[in-house]
């Protein structure tokens, strides 16, 4: 199982005081260094944490893979073209959440989601949806012509309701087996930490994890380079 981790986190302690520091770009240096995947980061309509100019510097210094999450907007679109990273998951966005609450409504945006999916595919940038664990939405995947699905992980990790929480898991399993007969990739993320990532870590038709407030909140107490370790060292003392 791959690891990506997102880096939001870092812009928007930066931000809390409109300074320069800390910076994503260095942040994502360090991860890379401590063996991440990836780096995921979410350009949001308003920019209320990562900006222009973060991925503008990204996309010249990241060395494993890029992976920008954004809405299926024209103006994002453009700003993917442009880019060039190595992968988009087009997300749903609100102004008022604090981050994101659940996976993209695919039936009610169909047109607008393939239409972007099909601007974005020309040019040669794989595509990822993030969706809730249900099978339509697998189906409906397909049918608009993601590459990759990112299973929504939050209903998984908030409940504190132990029968819940199996119920949730085996629903993401499930939509990891069905993707995976399909033919498409299978990335996983949201609420994930340091426990309920081995459970998530179990299971194989997963590809990979984005996480990102867990690891950055222990780096304020053990370090950033430490921190993408350890949780790095748990995933793989689950999959060898």
């Amino acid at each position: 199982m791959k690891l990506s981790i997102n880096i939001d986190h870092i812009a928007t302690l930066r931000e809390a005081r409109k300074e320069s520091s800390p910076d994503p770009v260095i942040a994502a240096g360090i991860c890379e260094l401590a063996g991440v995947d990836g780096i995921v980061c979410h350009l949001r309509e308003d920019r209320r944490h990562i900006n222009d100019r973060d991925l503008r510097i990204l996309r010249d210094v990241v060395k494993t893979k890029l992976d920008l999450e954004m809405a299926a907007t024209d103006e994002m679109v453009k700003i993917a073209i442009m880019t060039k990273p190595e992968m988009v998951t087009l997300v749903p966005e609100k102004r008022e959440e604090i981050t994101t609450e659940g996976g993209l409504d695919i039936t009610r945006y169909k047109t607008k989601i393939s239409d972007a999916i099909d601007k974005i595919k020309e040019h040669n940038i794989k595509v990822s949806l993030f969706i809730d664990p249900q099978p339509e939405n697998v189906d409906l995947a397909l049918e608009v012509g993601s590459d990759l699905i990112e299973i929504h992980t939050g209903l998984f990790a908030n409940t504190i309701d132990v029968s819940q929480k199996i119920i949730e898991l085996e629903k993401i399993r499930q939509i990891a087996n069905l993707a995976k007969e399909l033919g498409i990739g299978v990335n996983a993320g949201h609420g994930l930490n340091y426990l309920n990532i081995i459970s998530l870590a179990n299971i194989e038709d997963i590809d990979e994890v984005s996480i990102g407030h867990a690891i950055i909140a222990r780096a304020v107490f053990t370090g950033l380079e430490r921190a993408v370790k350890e949780m790095l060292e748990v995933i793989r003392r689950v999959r060898i």
